[in-house]
This record gives C-alpha cells, structure tokens and sequence, in this order.
C-alpha cells in the first residue's frame, strides 16, 4: 500500500519516513484501537445531554439549563460529582466480581465497534463472521448485569438478575432471526459485505418487518423503555446496581447510553447501507461516509428515545408473552418467508444481473417483489391480532354479563 495520507494510510507513511514496518503497523493499528474505543465514550457525554433535553421536552419540561449554555456542560458536572463520591463495596459481596461487573459492561459495547464499518476503508477487523461476533460479545452485557447482581448479596439485585435471565436472553432469540434476513440477502456475515450489498437499494424497503424486529429486540435486549423492568425502581430499588455508588454506577449507565447508540448504529449498519452515500461520494471522501453513518444512526436512535418516553413500563407477564407468544413466531415466520422469496426472485431472474448489483434500477424488481410479501405478512399478522383481541373483548364482556345471584333470592 502506498502513502496517500496520514489519514487514510498510516502505517505506509510510517514506513516511507524510515520507520522500522512492524513499529509502524504497531503504532497504526494501536492508535486504530485507541480512537474506536475512545470515540463511543466521547459520543455518550453528548449522548446524555441530548437524551435529557428531548426526555425533558416530551414531557414539558426544560431539562438541563443551569451549567453552561443551554446546560451543555451537565453531563461534566455530574461526572465530578461521581468521581467525588465514595466507592462503597458491600461486606457480603463477592468482591473480585462485583468489580469487574461495571467495566464488563462499557467493554461488551466497545468490543462491537470493533467490526463496524466507519467509512469505505476505516474498519478495526472485517471478520466473516461480523454479525456472529457482535451478538457473542453484546452479551457480555447480561453477564456483567448478572454478575452486579449475585455478587452484591442483595435481594433485590437478585431479582434483577432473575429479570436479566428471563428478558435480555429471550430477545436475543427474535434479534438473532432478524438478523439473518440481512445476512441472507446479502450472502455474507460480514458487515462491510453487508453495508456493500446495500449500495443498489437498501435493506430496510426489501425487509422492513425485519428492520422493525431487530429494532424492537435490540431496545428490549439494552433494557430501555418499555422493556427496562431489569431496573424497574419502583419495584427493585433500582434493581440489579442498587449496591453501586460513584464512578462505578456510572459505569453501568455509560454501558446502557453507549449500547442504545449503539443500537442505531447497528440498525444504520444492516437495513440502512452505513456509511453508503449519495452518489457514491464517501468512495472519494471516506470521511463523509462517517457523517452519513452518524447520520443514519442518529435517527433510528431518535426513535429509541422517542419509545422510552412516550411507551409506558410494561408488566414483566406481558413482556414474556409479547416476546413468546408473538415477536418469535413472527421472526421465524419472516425469515422463512424472505429465504422463500429470495430464491423465487433469483429463480425468475428479478434479481441484478451479474455487475448490476449496485444499481438502484436493477434492484427495483427484486425490492418490489420483497416489500409486497413484507406487505402481506404484516397484513395477516394484524388480522391474526385484532381477531385475538376481539375474543378476549368477548370473553371479558360475557364474564361481566354473569350476576351472581344473592343467596337470599
């Protein structure tokens, strides 16, 4: 590889201004690791700033305005507050455990970024097995959850964990089905196959059913509202943390914050072509394919903040049965289906010709023909619910319809 720019090729310029090569592929994979893990945790003190204002104006309220201009300098304040408080470990716990829980954490986020495709040639490690690898390592967040838990001798963070066991491990059954429907039509495991596959058309008009799953199991999945009943306060105390204080009950809120970014991230990644552009112009500008990764990612992570605030808390026996009874039956139904489809659209050549699979016109048949079973699908689930709904209207209305008779008539 030749020295274009400092940027862009490292390693390569490294060399050319006499550097010894494995020194310079060292320094350049090393500095690669450092900006990967450090830009997440710079991306989350915007992150909780922006979350608080739009919670607040949801709910008519001002949010931050006090440190700083328009309060931008709260999530500072409250970072020296917590480096101020006292670090205190139960007597009781588990103390090797209790405190690798809160840095497990924030790494089970971090590790995913590790495979994501920032631009055209910025990636920490193309692994063939990507979406295998991010789904391993995401859950190393319900292990640090279930090790806060159990090691910190309290009831009430047992049962958060006993609530971990039961809700982040189940939906990642539906997120995992969702996920192999990008992974089918795009015939690779790998997120920058993916992300390339996505250069015709994107993956969220030939799968939208499939977008909507992985967006609904990965809130699930991170324990953000509606689904947070792992942290339920009014019920747990906080839940499985409630023995944290300082800069390591931080650390468990930088884990969530970074992971639900992450989530859109991720959503931009498989069903949004990442860091794919107009015109192909982050191929000239790989900077810009960053921006519209970013872009992309901010607005399905709107539409995280926007379910938390405006959803209320759900009850744990209905958030087991609309994961059982409904989003796993559906992710399988749907994945059958798009697997179906996709070998019908090749067997009747509507898919792009050989060469054409980056042309928005050639993909038109193939998407059309996707969409309309999506279509379908999504039309038979709603019957299949309002009918489901309308029995159990009737078997309330027929119970309140039978009056007990007194016993002295």
């Amino acid at each position: 590889m030749q020295c274009d720019n400092i940027i862009n090729t490292l390693a390569p310029c490294l060399v050319q201004s006499g550097w010894n090569g494995d020194l310079a592929n060292f320094i350049s994979i090393f500095l690669g690791v450092v900006l990967v893990a450090t830009f997440p945790l710079l991306v989350t003190i915007g992150l909780i700033w922006f979350e608080r204002k739009f919670a607040a104006r949801i709910q008519d309220r001002m949010g931050p305005n006090r440190v700083g201009p328009f309060g931008l300098l709260q999530p500072f304040a409250d970072v020296i507050k917590l480096l101020g408080k006292e670090n205190i470990t139960p007597a009781g716990a588990d103390k090797v455990i209790y405190n690798i829980a809160p840095p497990l954490m924030v790494m089970s986020v971090l590790l995913i970024w590790a495979v994501i495709p920032l631009t055209p040639i910025h990636v920490g490690m193309d692994l063939e097995i990507g979406a295998l690898y991010f789904v391993s390592v995401a859950s190393f967040g319900t292990l640090a959850v279930i090790f806060a838990s159990w090691s910190s001798n309290n009831k009430y963070a047992l049962l958060g964990a006993f609530r971990v066991v039961a809700q982040l491990i189940s939906y990642e059954i539906p997120l995992a089905f969702a996920l192999l429907v990008p992974v089918l039509l795009a015939g690779s495991m790998s997120l920058v196959d993916i992300t390339n596959a996505q250069a015709g058309m994107w993956f969220v008009f030939m799968a939208p059913l499939s977008a909507l799953l992985f967006f609904v199991s990965s809130q699930a999945e991170t324990g953000r509202g509606p689904f947070d009943l792992l942290e339920a306060e009014s019920e747990l105390v906080a839940g499985f943390n409630i023995e944290y204080s300082g800069m390591k009950f931080a650390l468990f809120f930088a884990g969530e914050f970074m992971h639900v970014f992450t989530n859109g991230v991720l959503m931009a990644v498989l069903f949004t072509g990442g860091y794919i552009g107009i015109g192909g112009i982050e191929n000239s500008i790989p900077l810009l394919g960053l921006v519209f990764l970013l872009l992309k990612a901010f607005v399905w992570y709107l539409l995280a903040l926007l379910v938390r605030n405006a959803l209320p808390r759900v009850r744990i026996d209905q958030l087991m049965n609309f994961n059982w009874k409904f989003l796993v039956p559906v992710s399988i139904v749907n994945l059958v289906m798009m697997a179906f489809l996709f070998k019908v659209v090749q067997e009747l050549g509507l898919a792009p010709a050989p060469g054409l699979e980056n042309d928005f016109v050639a993909n038109i048949p193939q998407t059309l023909v996707l969409f309309a079973g999506n279509v379908v699908l999504g039309l038979l689930i709603l019957s299949v619910v309002r009918q489901n709904f309308r029995r159990e209207r009737l078997e309330e209305s027929a119970k309140s319809a039978i009056v007990p008779v007194g016993a002295g008539d």
